[in-house]
């Protein structure tokens, strides 16, 4: 590689995502796929380094700060963004691609960012641009999630923020490295890095939004704001002993609900927090194997997971339908989209000779390494699991199995070629793993392949299958059907509605009484005072008067006072002194007292 002049890679994306919005048609489209094009080339001849520093009221900015950690992260985030544009041809709209690349944009802006403000910057533009992508499904569904999907990560981006002020007026630095736990501000920043990679209990956002949004977006929401979340943790917080097991409860308790969805656009959304947990274990563990481990399965997992949201993304084009009990028998017709499915469901099930027994094999090595056997045998049972539900369940239940009569035609030409390029490189990974040790950010040597790797795998898939097989025979296995499963968010939109109920009543309350109050009593008075307030000064002065003894308890005829004005609109000249006797004596009272 050379040193050159550097333009950031986010701004080469949000250029391309200007540009879509003023072209129209085939213009529209070459221009859109030239964008990652350029930036994968600028990113390939471009030496480490940090480029780009913007001094902004005394910090030292850092648009684009190059090495391995975030040259990998760059290199595949560019990639998915050029399969989910070929993927996305039959779209029209300018807003589509103008959107994707947007998010693009922030994804690359997140990996190379230098410092923690700007870090910030593309946090937020990557959370407004996912709100729109799911947004363009045009339905009340995805509109709902759209906004759920915005109020979250708000409270994300403002738990983010926080974090980030109080480091930096603990420590002086804005510099993005690792991050001590011993600065002010660090669990802020922790948090919100955890809520957009879906820890357990901050994760229902994304089973409520991603199978919401449009085919095509699904590939992008997929790629770029879970693994963003695992570059920021593998920059900040490696080695933290407490992501070990969030990522082994992450890679657990997604398996029961795959296992029972009809959705299948759902099963894959909980299959990826499922896969991103093997993420978190290796960075929780921090060591040279457990890094490389981390990031390259997050690469692989970019590939197969877009691949098979790509398959059942053309299913859904061609059917109207991503549901297990509507399905079936697909094969029949589209027959090369069953083949790229069943690649993606051996690459996800760590099949060997496919990309995810390679990098889930350096995973599950470092685990071994660090004697965490209760780790270890939790992740193993988990692999198993996820070859019943996304090795096994969703091409049986799309493809195979009962023929549900629908005969579709086979997906456009443009979607094959997309779904073709990640099957391509499912299948290199896994037979020529050589091509990840490049790019892993440690130079280590890489051996996956083995006798206790394949033999361990393979008999775990065997004994899956068996299990599948036998409970199907048994009629055991869970029955498809339209049925809704609760997760913890039932628990938030109880607390909720109980929150909005209370605040109805106490502060709609508050302010119906201060609207009777001011608007209904003492507006009416104030207006009838200013009407004559010479007349009604004189006759609370009476009465006052009265009250003490001064005066006899028998008042003067006082409607009179308040007619007192002349016919010219003037008051008595009696009056006016007596107005100008009580604003001397207000003044006197504030200035000498």
């Amino acid at each position: 590689m050379i040193a050159s002049v550097v333009f950031p890679p986010a701004l080469i994306f949000v250029f391309g995502a200007l540009l879509t919005v003023l072209l129209r048609g085939r213009a529209m489209k070459t221009a859109a796929l030239l964008v990652p094009v350029v930036g994968f080339a600028l990113l390939w001849t471009t030496a480490d380094g940090s480029y780009g520093h913007i001094p902004f009221m005394g910090l030292d900015l850092v648009l684009t700060r190059i090495d391995p950690l975030a040259r990998i992260f760059g290199y595949i985030f560019q990639l998915i963004t050029l399969l989910g544009l070929v993927f996305s041809l039959h779209h029209n709209q300018r807003s589509h691609y103008g959107v994707a690349l947007l998010y693009a944009a922030a994804a690359q802006g997140v990996t190379f960012a230098g410092d923690l403000f700007s870090l910030f910057l593309f946090w937020e533009v990557l959370t407004v641009a996912a709100t729109f992508l799911i947004a363009a499904a045009a339905t009340e569904r995805a509109r709902g999630a759209a906004l759920r999907y915005l109020l979250v990560h708000i409270a994300g981006g403002l738990c983010l923020l926080t974090g980030i002020l109080l480091h930096y007026a603990a420590s002086g630095s804005i510099a993005f490295n690792a991050i001590d736990w011993a600065t002010p501000g660090t669990i802020f920043i922790f948090l919100g890095f955890g809520l957009n990679c879906a820890w357990p209990l901050l994760h229902t956002w994304l089973v409520d939004a991603y199978p919401e949004a449009p085919i095509a977006g699904t590939i992008f929401l997929s790629a770029f704001t879970t693994k963003s979340a695992v570059y920021v943790l593998a920059r900040g917080f490696a080695g933290t002993e407490a992501l070990i097991w969030v990522g082994v409860a992450m890679a657990t308790f997604p398996i029961f609900y795959a296992l029972l969805e009809d959705n299948l656009r759902r099963v894959l959304s909980y299959s990826l927090i499922s896969q991103v947990g093997y993420m978190v274990v290796g960075i929780g563990i921090g060591t040279q194997m457990a890094i490389n481990g981390a990031v390259c399965h997050a690469y692989a997992h970019i590939l197969y997971k877009s691949l098979l949201f790509m398959a059942m993304g053309a299913v859904m084009y061609r059917t109207g339908s991503c549901k297990a009990s509507e399905l079936g028998g697909l094969r029949r017709t589209m027959p090369l989209t069953a083949c790229f499915c069943l690649v993606g469901s051996a690459a996800i099930s760590a099949v060997p000779l496919f990309s995810g027994f390679v990098t889930k094999s350096m995973i599950m090595d470092a685990v071994a390494h660090e004697h965490l056997q209760i780790v270890w045998l939790v992740l193993l049972a988990a692999s198993a699991g996820t070859f019943l539900y996304a090795g096994i369940k969703i091409p049986y239940f799309a493809f195979f199995g009962r023929d549900s009569g629908l005969r579709p035609a086979e997906a456009p030409r443009h979607m094959l070629l997309a779904m073709a390029g990640a099957a391509f490189m499912c299948v290199l990974l896994g037979v020529y793993p050589d091509f990840l040790a490049g790019l892993m950010p440690y130079s280590l040597p890489l051996h996956p392949y083995t006798a206790a790797h394949v033999l361990t795998k393979s008999q775990l898939l065997c004994f899956a299958g068996l299990a599948f097989v036998l409970l199907r025979w048994l009629r055991l296995w869970p029955a498809v059907g339209a049925a809704v499963y609760l997760d913890v968010d039932w628990f938030y939109r109880r607390v909720a509605r109980l929150f909005y109920g209370l605040a109805d009543r106490l502060l709609n309350g508050i302010n119906a009484g201060a609207e009777e109050l001011l608007l209904h009593r003492a507006l009416p008075r104030l207006v009838r005072f200013f009407e004559a307030p010479g007349g009604y000064l004189q006759i609370a002065g009476l009465r006052l008067l009265a009250r003490f003894g001064l005066i006899g308890r028998e008042l003067p005829r006082t409607e009179g006072m308040v007619e007192c004005r002349s016919r010219s609109g003037t008051y008595p000249v009696g009056i006016g002194v007596l107005l100008a006797v009580l604003y001397l004596a207000v003044i006197s009272l504030l200035f000498f007292t």
